[in-house]
C-alpha cells in the first residue's frame, strides 16, 4: 500500500502520446487488416485518412508552438498556489478521474458554444469513422481559451505535469475506441466505461443523436446528465457534419468555422449583443432563423417520427 502514497517528481513523469505515434501506426494496420481480410466493421478511404493523419501531425506541431502559452500559464499560476497537493499515484488515479469529469463539461461546451465548436468541428468532420479518424485534431486549439478551466487545479496545488500526464492517458484511451471493427462489450463494461458503440453514437449525424455522449473515458458522466443515448443493435450509422465540408483541404477543415463566425460578425445591422452571439451562442444560431441548431433539427426529427407514427395508426 506505500506505493499508493510514495511520492513522485511530477516534472519527471513522462508523457504517454510521446510514445503514441508507433502505437497508432500498429493498430491502424491492424485495423485495416481486419477490414480488408476479415471483412469486420468499417472502411477507408485514402484521401479521408490521409488527410486525418496529417490534421494530427498539424496539431502536434502547432502544440509544440503555441502549447507552450498554456503550460506556461498553468505553471505562473501553480507558483502562487495556496497549497501543496504531493503527486502520488494514488493522487494520480484520483486526478484521472476528476480531469475526465472536466473533460466530459469541456466536450459538452465544444459542441454548444460557437467559439469551442470551431476548433472541436474538426475532428468532426471526417464522413468515416476509423482509428485514423482519432488522429483528426484541431490546430488551434491552444488558442481556444480552454486551458483557463484547468488553473483552479494549479492554483489549489496539483502540478502542471501531472495534469499533462492523465490528459495525454485520457487522450491516448479515447483513440481506441474510434472503431467500427468493434461491436458491444460486456454489459458492465458499456455501463461504464465509454466504448466504441457509444462513441459512433456521438460521431453520428442522426438528429437524434447530436450533442450526445460527450464522454472521454467514463459514459457514467453522460448517464447522470441526461446525455446518454445507446447504440441500438444493426443500427446504421453516417458520419460527419450536418452540413458536410467536401473538401480534403487540411487549412480549410481547420479555419473553415472560424472564417463563417468571422462573416456572421461583420453583417451589416447587428447590435452588439447579436454579433457576440455569433461567436458565443450554440452552432446554427442566427439573428434571423434562416439556419437551424442541432435542437432545432432534433425537434423536427422527433416531430416527423410522431407524424409518421399517427399516420401508422390511422392506417391501422
Amino acid at each position: 500500500m506505500d506505493i499508493l502514497f510514495s511520492t513522485l517528481d511530477p516534472a519527471l513523469l513522462s508523457d504517454p502520446s510521446t510514445y503514441a505515434g508507433p502505437v497508432y501506426a500498429l493498430f491502424i494496420f491492424l485495423e485495416i487488416t481486419l477490414i480488408l481480410i476479415l471483412k469486420r466493421g468499417g472502411d477507408y478511404e485514402p484521401r479521408d485518412a490521409s488527410t486525418s493523419i496529417l490534421m494530427g501531425t498539424g496539431s502536434v506541431l502547432f502544440g509544440f508552438l503555441l502549447g507552450g502559452l498554456g503550460y506556461a500559464l498553468l505553471f505562473k499560476v501553480y507558483t502562487v498556489r495556496v497549497m501543496d497537493i504531493p503527486t502520488t499515484p494514488l493522487m494520480l488515479a484520483v486526478l484521472f478521474v476528476v480531469y475526465d469529469f472536466i473533460y466530459y463539461w469541456n466536450h459538452r461546451w465544444s459542441h454548444r458554444i460557437r467559439w469551442f465548436w470551431a476548433n472541436h468541428v474538426v475532428h468532426h468532420s471526417s464522413q468515416h469513422y476509423n482509428l485514423s479518424t482519432a488522429l483528426r485534431q484541431p490546430w488551434f486549439s491552444s488558442l481556444s481559451g480552454m486551458v483557463l478551466v484547468y488553473t483552479p487545479f494549479a492554483f489549489f496545488g496539483v502540478h502542471p505535469g501531472a495534469l499533462a500526464f492523465v490528459g495525454s492517458l485520457n487522450l491516448l484511451y479515447q483513440f481506441f475506441i474510434h472503431t467500427e471493427s468493434i461491436g458491444k462489450f460486456p454489459r458492465w463494461i458499456e455501463a461504464f466505461m465509454n466504448t466504441p458503440s457509444h462513441h459512433r453514437v456521438h460521431h453520428s449525424t442522426k438528429p437524434e443523436h447530436l450533442d450526445m455522449n460527450y464522454a472521454g473515458v467514463f459514459i457514467v458522466w453522460d448517464r447522470m446528465m441526461g446525455t446518454f443515448i445507446r447504440e441500438e443493435d444493426g443500427e446504421t450509422m453516417h458520419y460527419g457534419i450536418v452540413h458536410n465540408l467536401g473538401t480534403f483541404n487540411p487549412l480549410r477543415i481547420s479555419s473553415h468555422e472560424f472564417v463563417g463566425i468571422f462573416k456572421d460578425v461583420v453583417q451589416r445591422g447587428l447590435t452588439l449583443r447579436q454579433r457576440l452571439a455569433y461567436i458565443f451562442a450554440v452552432p446554427g444560431w442566427t439573428h434571423d432563423g434562416s439556419r437551424q441548431t442541432s435542437d432545432d433539427l432534433k425537434r423536427e426529427s422527433t416531430a416527423e417520427h410522431e407524424a409518421a407514427h399517427a399516420q401508422e395508426s390511422v392506417e391501422a
